[in-house]
């Protein structure tokens, strides 16, 4: 009787095939750019960059077609929705959209931007900021961000923030018209900006004058040569007009991240995912973001 009973449950369940229908010819344009954030031909092209990495390697029977697989990440980053709602959408089971997801935030992840380092692109951003607020030699603004995640499973206590969230600390330095030019997505919610900065590579390229202009950041940076803050209590004309131009000229940061942010839905909510894992999902709806830019 028992043998009988344990041979029933081990019968293996008949696959089922879900209607797989290319989003690209289900939605018009603007449809398009509504539910996936990219325009139609910003996404075939991607694909085509992309084929290589997040095409089969096998020839097995049904596997998910790499601009699928775009898709189903992309509309999982627009939403932010939970893994079976966005597989229900396109067709895939919750297992499947978490690997895709994963696939295709890996390989985006690998394309971040390097802050440039040539005299012709410096001058393009010093030009840029200038035309703000008349701020002379700044070539970013820099600023952190969190990004909220359910608790993680080791080191807990590192992620809560001082709001008492958990959370990862993204910094990142963006130019005049928002585009990213340097992120860094990779320290638990309760590290403090200024760390974060003298960890990273920006910090020693800075410091040992490889990059010739200014980054302008808020008070919880410290005073660099090369990286200017505001006046905490300006007593004089010539210092509140600086703190003006400063924060008009700044303010590109926080305008950059509030359009990440409500581009990329998944970023304004809590990532359900371990931190490794949100890590490459930041990083890759910023190589987004400037595409979309």
């Amino acid at each position: 009787m028992w043998f009988a009973v344990l041979m029933e449950r081990a019968v293996r369940r008949e696959r089922v095939f879900r209607d797989r229908s290319n989003p690209l010819e289900v939605y018009n344009d603007d449809e398009i750019i509504s539910r996936f954030r990219l325009t139609r031909e910003a996404i075939l092209r991607l694909t085509d960059e992309l084929e290589d990495v997040l095409g089969p390697t096998t020839a097995r029977s049904h596997s998910i077609p790499a601009l699928l697989q775009l898709c189903t990440a992309l509309r999982f980053y627009a939403t932010g929705s939970f893994l079976n709602t966005v597989g229900d959408t396109v067709g895939l089971s919750k297992a499947s959209v978490s690997r895709v997801v994963y696939r295709v935030s890996g390989a985006l992840s690998e394309r971040l931007p390097q802050f440039p380092v040539e005299p012709a692109e410096l001058s393009r951003l010093k030009r840029g900021f200038y035309n703000i607020s008349r701020f002379p030699n700044v070539v970013g603004a820099i600023d952190g961000t969190h990004v909220k995640i359910q608790a993680a499973f080791e080191n807990e206590h590192l992620f809560v923030n001082r709001k008492g969230h958990h959370s990862l600390n993204i910094q990142a330095v963006c130019d005049h018209n928002l585009k990213f030019l340097n992120c860094v997505a990779r320290w638990p919610g309760s590290v403090h900006d200024s760390r974060i900065l003298q960890h990273s590579q920006l910090f020693e390229a800075f410091e040992e004058g490889m990059i010739d202009g200014i980054l302008l950041g808020d008070s919880g940076y410290p005073l660099k040569p090369w990286l200017l803050t505001p006046f905490l209590n300006p007593t004089t004309p010539a210092q509140r007009k600086y703190n003006t131009a400063h924060c008009s000229t700044r303010n590109t940061i926080e305008r950059a991240f509030g359009v990440l942010k409500r581009r990329f839905h998944c970023l304004h909510g809590e990532l359900r995912m371990i931190p490794e894992r949100v890590c490459k999902i930041v990083c890759a709806t910023v190589v987004l973001h400037n595409m979309a830019r």
